[in-house]
Protein backbone atom coordinates (compact mmCIF):
# COMPACT_ATOMS: atom_id res chain seq x y z
CA UNK A 1 0.00 0.00 0.00
CA UNK A 2 1.36 3.49 -0.91
CA UNK A 3 0.22 6.47 1.45
CA UNK A 4 -0.17 8.42 -1.93
CA UNK A 5 -3.31 6.39 -2.85
CA UNK A 6 -4.66 6.22 0.90
CA UNK A 7 -7.05 8.56 0.71
CA UNK A 8 -8.01 8.02 -3.24
CA UNK A 9 -11.80 7.83 -3.85
CA UNK A 10 -12.55 8.82 -0.65
CA UNK A 11 -15.01 12.36 -0.82
CA UNK A 12 -15.85 13.99 2.39
CA UNK A 13 -17.89 16.92 0.20
CA UNK A 14 -19.26 15.10 -2.44
CA UNK A 15 -20.80 17.62 -5.11
CA UNK A 16 -24.83 18.11 -5.80
CA UNK A 17 -25.93 16.25 -8.63
CA UNK A 18 -26.66 18.83 -11.17
CA UNK A 19 -29.32 16.96 -13.40
CA UNK A 20 -31.21 18.57 -16.56
CA UNK A 21 -28.09 20.51 -17.81
CA UNK A 22 -27.74 18.61 -21.15
CA UNK A 23 -25.65 15.35 -22.55
CA UNK A 24 -22.26 17.16 -21.06
CA UNK A 25 -23.11 16.30 -17.28
CA UNK A 26 -23.22 12.90 -17.11
CA UNK A 27 -26.95 12.57 -16.35
CA UNK A 28 -27.97 14.44 -19.86
CA UNK A 29 -31.48 14.23 -21.78
CA UNK A 30 -33.66 12.59 -19.45
CA UNK A 31 -32.08 13.80 -16.24
CA UNK A 32 -31.85 10.21 -14.75
CA UNK A 33 -35.35 10.23 -14.83
CA UNK A 34 -35.99 7.46 -17.62
CA UNK A 35 -37.54 8.13 -20.44
CA UNK A 36 -41.88 8.77 -19.91
CA UNK A 37 -43.64 7.53 -17.32
CA UNK A 38 -45.27 8.75 -13.83
CA UNK A 39 -42.09 9.57 -12.69
CA UNK A 40 -40.13 11.60 -15.73
CA UNK A 41 -42.63 14.61 -15.27
CA UNK A 42 -41.96 17.25 -12.25
CA UNK A 43 -44.04 17.68 -9.71
CA UNK A 44 -44.70 13.97 -9.65
CA UNK A 45 -44.87 12.19 -6.51
CA UNK A 46 -44.12 8.84 -5.16
CA UNK A 47 -47.19 6.79 -3.95
CA UNK A 48 -48.10 7.19 -0.32
CA UNK A 49 -47.82 4.30 1.76
CA UNK A 50 -51.46 3.00 1.61
CA UNK A 51 -51.50 3.82 -2.49
CA UNK A 52 -52.38 -0.03 -3.82
CA UNK A 53 -52.17 1.15 -7.17
CA UNK A 54 -55.33 1.69 -8.25
CA UNK A 55 -57.08 -1.05 -6.60
CA UNK A 56 -59.77 0.23 -4.25
CA UNK A 57 -57.84 1.19 -0.84
CA UNK A 58 -58.07 -1.13 2.37
CA UNK A 59 -59.48 1.48 4.34
CA UNK A 60 -62.31 2.72 1.38
CA UNK A 61 -63.50 -1.04 1.20
CA UNK A 62 -64.09 -1.84 5.27
CA UNK A 63 -67.27 -0.57 6.44
CA UNK A 64 -67.46 1.89 8.84
CA UNK A 65 -70.29 1.94 11.41
CA UNK A 66 -70.64 3.53 14.87
CA UNK A 67 -69.19 6.01 16.74
CA UNK A 68 -65.87 5.74 18.88
CA UNK A 69 -65.82 7.60 22.31
CA UNK A 70 -61.80 7.44 22.36
CA UNK A 71 -61.33 10.57 21.42
CA UNK A 72 -63.26 12.39 23.95
CA UNK A 73 -62.85 9.59 26.54
CA UNK A 74 -60.94 10.26 29.63
CA UNK A 75 -58.61 7.80 31.25
CA UNK A 76 -58.97 7.49 35.53
CA UNK A 77 -56.56 5.96 37.82
CA UNK A 78 -59.24 3.10 39.77
CA UNK A 79 -58.02 3.08 43.34
CA UNK A 80 -60.53 0.76 45.99
CA UNK A 81 -60.86 2.33 49.41
CA UNK A 82 -59.39 -1.38 50.64
CA UNK A 83 -56.19 -0.63 48.74
CA UNK A 84 -56.15 2.29 50.62
CA UNK A 85 -56.32 0.69 53.90
CA UNK A 86 -53.20 -1.67 53.53
CA UNK A 87 -50.90 0.90 52.01
CA UNK A 88 -51.42 4.12 54.53
CA UNK A 89 -51.31 4.37 57.95
CA UNK A 90 -53.49 5.95 60.42
CA UNK A 91 -54.37 9.99 59.63
CA UNK A 92 -51.95 10.15 56.62
CA UNK A 93 -53.78 12.51 53.10
CA UNK A 94 -53.53 10.50 50.39
CA UNK A 95 -53.62 12.48 46.63
CA UNK A 96 -52.29 11.66 43.26
CA UNK A 97 -48.26 11.76 43.92
CA UNK A 98 -48.98 9.73 46.87
CA UNK A 99 -51.04 7.02 44.99
CA UNK A 100 -48.20 7.31 42.55
CA UNK A 101 -45.07 7.20 45.03
CA UNK A 102 -47.22 4.05 46.68
CA UNK A 103 -47.73 2.27 43.19
CA UNK A 104 -51.46 1.88 43.75
CA UNK A 105 -51.66 4.39 40.69
CA UNK A 106 -49.69 3.60 37.24
CA UNK A 107 -49.83 5.05 34.17
CA UNK A 108 -51.05 8.47 32.61
CA UNK A 109 -54.21 9.36 33.28
CA UNK A 110 -56.76 12.54 33.65
CA UNK A 111 -57.32 11.56 37.01
CA UNK A 112 -58.17 9.43 40.10
CA UNK A 113 -61.15 7.68 41.02
CA UNK A 114 -62.21 6.11 44.96
CA UNK A 115 -64.26 2.81 44.52
CA UNK A 116 -65.83 1.22 47.94
CA UNK A 117 -64.60 -2.09 47.57
CA UNK A 118 -62.99 -3.49 50.49
CA UNK A 119 -62.92 -2.14 54.01
CA UNK A 120 -61.53 0.81 55.53
CA UNK A 121 -59.91 1.01 59.57
CA UNK A 122 -58.14 4.15 59.22
CA UNK A 123 -59.02 7.85 59.08
CA UNK A 124 -57.45 9.01 56.34
CA UNK A 125 -58.27 12.63 53.90
CA UNK A 126 -58.45 11.49 50.73
CA UNK A 127 -58.41 14.01 47.40
CA UNK A 128 -60.08 12.75 44.15
CA UNK A 129 -61.77 13.40 41.49
CA UNK A 130 -64.17 11.04 42.06
CA UNK A 131 -65.85 9.32 44.84
CA UNK A 132 -68.67 6.14 44.54
CA UNK A 133 -71.01 6.43 47.20
CA UNK A 134 -70.06 3.34 48.82
CA UNK A 135 -66.28 5.21 49.20
CA UNK A 136 -67.24 8.45 50.49
CA UNK A 137 -69.57 6.50 53.08
CA UNK A 138 -66.79 4.26 54.33
CA UNK A 139 -63.79 7.58 54.31
CA UNK A 140 -66.64 9.57 56.18
CA UNK A 141 -67.58 6.59 58.73
CA UNK A 142 -63.95 6.28 60.02
CA UNK A 143 -63.87 10.21 60.62
CA UNK A 144 -61.95 10.43 57.42
CA UNK A 145 -62.44 13.52 54.54
CA UNK A 146 -62.87 13.61 51.09
CA UNK A 147 -61.75 16.44 48.57
CA UNK A 148 -63.02 16.39 45.23
CA UNK A 149 -60.86 17.76 42.68
CA UNK A 150 -62.89 20.15 40.48
CA UNK A 151 -62.16 19.33 36.54
CA UNK A 152 -60.29 21.73 34.90
CA UNK A 153 -61.64 25.35 33.66
CA UNK A 154 -63.44 25.36 30.66
CA UNK A 155 -61.50 27.60 28.45
CA UNK A 156 -63.55 31.47 27.74
CA UNK A 157 -64.48 32.78 25.00
CA UNK A 158 -62.64 35.85 23.20
CA UNK A 159 -64.52 38.26 24.92
CA UNK A 160 -62.93 40.90 22.44
CA UNK A 161 -65.03 39.16 19.57
CA UNK A 162 -68.58 39.43 20.11
CA UNK A 163 -70.79 37.10 18.28
CA UNK A 164 -73.27 38.00 15.16
CA UNK A 165 -76.42 38.98 16.52
CA UNK A 166 -79.35 36.41 16.15
CA UNK A 167 -81.08 37.04 13.18
CA UNK A 168 -84.58 37.53 13.77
Amino acid sequence: MDLSTVHQGVHKHRRKKRVGRGPGSGHGKTASRGSKGQYASAGADMPISVFEGGQMPLFRRIPKRGFSNARFARAFLVVNVGDLDAAYADGDVVDRASLRSKGLAKGPADGVRILGQGELTKKLTVKAHHFTKSAAEKITARGGTTEVIPPPARPKRNKMKPRPPKAE
